[in-house]
């Protein structure tokens, strides 16, 4: 179809712009465009539509990338190259290119048909894809660059994670206990580590280990997190006229049990401290290369929480890409917990990665936290151990029978919250016994 700004289409995808943010169907897509081609050319007949409507759906050069599941990212730097970041294989350069500045153009005007914001007099511009990838476009001086973060339809599991060699059973069996607590103390829990390094699918991974009695209240700059597995969720997206501040204060109001930020970076970082002050259990990322890094990171600008407060911070994760036989791999390189307070905050390392020998070190028990958790519940330390030992073998068993899908897991764990003994028994491990 032709590129040229007088066209019919050209007019409708202009005059769409901003208008299919939160259209989610063909059809409703349809009803739009139809209403428009009939706004500007009321002779136009249903083929010349359907016509528009199809064209409106592809995004060429890059609409086989926004389809792949193995493509992270899309990064279109105006007509001259576009780089793609693919999950295994990392960022490489796409044979494909805009043959024009008008194809450019044509790729830009169909993308801000579904911006749900624009900031800098219309120069900036975020795009939520009906597929659910998130799109930014802004202008240069070169022409429009576009950044596509692609929507994963499933998202990894933690047993995905771990056959991925991201963390191992060890290490997945304490972050169910950290998500969950025992339905008494799920622990506060920051995620760390550079962008891109995997914090974001980490912390949706473990959605299965939730109870399905917990409030769960998600904040997001951009929709990321897949809640499926969990019925009482809410998932709320800042804007222009929101920000991330605002929906954390307004979420207190909102009767949580558990409080998820996609990231948090600046003064919002005292309302993610008072959440956990009053009792609300709290998880989120944010950038750092290293557990002491994120509580710099925290006593300092724009942040500036006091140490005192810090210390509600139960358990610390950092999650990085490290190189393996020449590939970038993602896996978690460090976990800590706080364990007190004298000059500095005090963090015991319970778990290292080695760059040098490409190895983790063994991990240490939890000592703070499971003190913390021994107590709110009244089993003894050696019993939360020993619980933590045995989901171990759980997800190991339901590894090896299959049941390795987010919701899958969430279905069994839900199965587990309720009857222990029963949930094993459907996996053949009633011998792993029960935490009375």
């Amino acid at each position: 179809m032709s590129e040229n700004f007088d066209s019919l289409e050209w007019k409708v995808f202009k005059s769409l712009s901003g208008k299919l943010g939160s259209v989610h169907t063909d059809a409703e897509i349809y009803a739009y465009i139809e209403a428009a081609v009939k706004s500007i050319d009321p002779t136009a007949d249903k083929d010349k539509v359907d016509a528009i409507f199809a064209h409106s759906q592809k995004f060429d050069p890059v609409d086989g990338y926004i389809r792949d599941p193995e493509i992270e990212d899309i990064m279109i730097n105006n007509t001259e190259n576009i780089f793609v970041y693919h999950a295994s294989d990392g960022s490489k350069k796409a044979p494909e290119r805009l043959n024009s500045v008008e194809q450019l153009d044509t790729l830009v005007s169909k993308l801000n048909m579904y911006s749900t914001s624009n900031v800098a007099n219309g120069h900036i511009y975020d795009v939520h894809l009906p597929n659910g990838s998130r799109c930014n476009v802004v202008d240069t001086p070169m022409g429009p660059a576009i950044t596509i973060r692609n929507h994963k339809p499933i998202a990894y599991s933690i047993i995905d994670l771990i056959n991925f060699g991201e963390l191992s059973y060890n290490l997945a069996a304490r972050f169910w206990l950290y998500s969950e607590g025992l339905g008494i103390e799920p622990a506060n829990m920051l995620l760390g580590g550079l962008p891109g390094s995997g914090k974001t699918t980490l912390l949706n991974a473990m959605f299965s280990f939730y109870r399905p009695e917990e409030r769960i209240i998600v904040i997001e700059e951009t929709y990321e997190i897949n809640t499926k597995t969990q019925e009482n969720c809410i998932n709320l997206e800042t804007s222009p006229d929101m920000s991330l501040q605002d929906l954390l204060s307004n979420a207190l109001r909102m009767r949580p049990d558990i409080i998820i930020i996609g990231e948090v970076r600046g003064v919002e970082a005292k309302d993610m401290m008072a959440a956990m002050s009053i009792g609300k259990s709290v998880m989120s990322t944010l950038h750092a290369y290293s557990t002491r890094d994120i509580i710099k990171r925290m006593e300092h600008d724009p942040m500036r929480i006091p140490q005192d407060m810090i210390s509600l911070v139960d358990a610390l994760v950092v999650v990085s890409q490290v190189q393996k036989a020449g590939k970038k791999h993602r896996t978690v390189t460090q976990v800590s917990e706080i364990s007190g307070m004298e000059t500095q905050v005090l963090l015991s390392d319970l778990y290292n990665y080695d760059y040098k020998t490409q190895k983790s070190s063994e991990m240490l028990p939890s000592v703070t936290y499971r003190d913390t958790l021994a107590k709110a519940s009244g089993h003894s330390p050696t019993e939360i151990i020993m619980e933590e030992e045995r989901r171990a073998k759980i997800l190991e068993r339901l590894n090896k029978t299959g049941i390795r899908d987010l919701r899958s897991i969430n279905e069994f764990c839900r199965d587990y919250y309720d009857n222990p003994a029963k949930a094993l028994a459907r996996i053949n491990s009633a011998d792993l016994g029960t935490l009375d």
